[in-house]
C-alpha cells in the first residue's frame, strides 16, 4: 500500500484528494477531500500572466495542502496544473516560486493530457460503466471532451471555453444583458459544433465532473450544502440544467449565492451552466451522471498503475 495526495490545480480551484493505493487489488481508497477556490486564472485570459496576488493565493494554498498531506503520511505528493498555468507566460516562474515556498513540484500538463487523465479519474471505481462513454469536464479556463471505455481513450479534445475565462470575456455584470448572453451562446456554438462530432456515438452515456456540474447537482436536488454522496453519480437532467439556466439568467451575485452557491463560484456559474447546457443541446444529451472526481482521481489511477509496473 502506499499514500498519495493527488492535487488539481484548475483555473478557479485547487483540490486535493489523498488516497491508499492498493497495487494487488487494484484498489484507489480516499482518505481525505479538500478543495480551495485560488482563482489563479484570474485576468490570465486577458493578460497572459498570473499575477502576484492569484500566485500567493496558489501559495498559501499549496502551503494548507502540504500540512494537511503530512498529517495524514503521505508518501507522495503529485501536482497537475492545467489552463492556467498553460496559459500564462510567466508559469515557469509560478511553478519555481510554488516549489520554493512549499517543495510541492507542480507538473503542468497538457490540454490532452488533462483529458485522458479526468476521463479515467471520472469513472474510477464505479460500477456498470458502459462499453462506450464520454466524459465532459468544465473546468474555469478550458473544457475537456472525450469518448471511450474503461481500457481505452478514443478520442479527446480541449477547448478554451471556461467558466472563468468566458465570464471575464463577455460578462460586465450579473445578470449579464441579452446582448452579452447571445454573444457568449455564439462563441461557445461554434467551438462545440466544430467538435462535437466524434462524441455523438456515446451521447447517452455521458458522465461530468468539475464545479459547474457538481453544483448544478447541488443546486437541483434542493441542497444549500455540498453532499459528496447525494451529488456522486446524480442523473442530472438537460430540463434540470436549462430550468437552472433559465433562473441564473435573471440572477444577481447575492441571488445566486443565496441558492447555497460559494462566493468564488456564484459569479462564473451562470457561464459554466450555459457552456453545459449548449453541449447537452447541440449534442442531444438527456442526461448526464455526475462525477465528484476528475483529475485528481486520475492522477491517482496512474500512480497506480506505476505501482503495479504497468506503465
Amino acid at each position: 500500500m502506499k499514500r498519495v495526495s493527488c492535487i488539481d490545480i484548475g483555473t478557479n480551484t485547487a483540490l486535493l484528494l489523498i488516497a491508499d493505493l492498493e497495487p494487488e487489488s487494484g484498489t484507489i481508497n480516499p482518505v481525505y477531500h479538500k478543495q480551495t477556490i485560488v482563482r489563479l486564472g484570474k485576468n490570465v485570459d486577458a493578460d497572459k500572466i498570473i499575477d502576484q496576488a492569484a500566485l500567493q493565493r496558489l501559495i498559501d494554498c499549496l502551503s494548507d495542502y502540504r500540512r494537511i498531506s503530512d498529517e495524514h503520511n503521505a508518501e507522495e505528493i503529485i501536482a497537475a496544473g492545467t489552463s492556467a498555468l498553460r496559459d500564462a507566460k510567466n508559469h515557469f516562474e509560478v511553478i519555481n516560486g510554488v516549489a520554493k515556498e512549499t517543495g510541492i513540484s507542480i507538473r503542468c500538463i497538457t490540454g490532452q493530457e488533462e483529458a485522458e487523465l479526468t476521463f479515467f479519474g471520472a469513472v474510477a471505481g464505479m460500477s456498470n460503466i458502459p462499453a462506450l462513454f464520454t466524459v465532459i469536464d468544465i473546468g474555469g479556463g478550458s473544457t475537456e471532451i472525450s469518448i471511450g471505455s474503461t481500457t481505452a481513450l478514443e478520442k479527446s479534445v480541449s477547448l478554451n471555453i471556461g467558466s472563468v475565462r468566458l465570464t471575464e470575456r463577455f460578462f460586465t455584470t450579473l445578470p449579464p444583458p441579452q446582448q452579452e448572453l447571445a454573444a457568449a451562446k455564439k462563441s461557445i456554438n461554434e467551438l462545440l459544433t466544430s467538435s462535437m462530432l466524434p462524441f455523438f456515438a456515446a451521447r447517452k452515456h455521458v458522465y461530468g465532473v468539475a464545479g459547474t456540474l457538481t453544483t448544478i447537482a447541488q443546486v437541483s436536488q434542493g441542497l444549500k450544502h455540498f453532499d459528496a454522496h447525494k451529488v456522486h453519480n446524480y442523473p442530472l437532467s438537460f430540463q434540470e440544467v436549462h430550468n437552472f439556466l433559465e433562473k441564473l439568467k435573471e440572477s444577481n451575485l447575492e441571488q445566486i449565492i443565496l441558492l447555497g452557491i460559494p462566493d468564488g463560484r456564484a459569479d462564473v456559474i451562470t457561464m459554466g451552466t450555459l457552456i453545459l447546457h449548449q453541449f447537452m443541446r447541440l449534442l442531444g444529451v438527456e442526461e448526464i451522471r455526475v462525477s465528484i472526481q476528475g483529475l485528481r482521481f486520475g492522477l491517482a489511477q496512474k500512480a497506480l498503475l506505476r505501482l503495479q509496473g504497468n506503465i
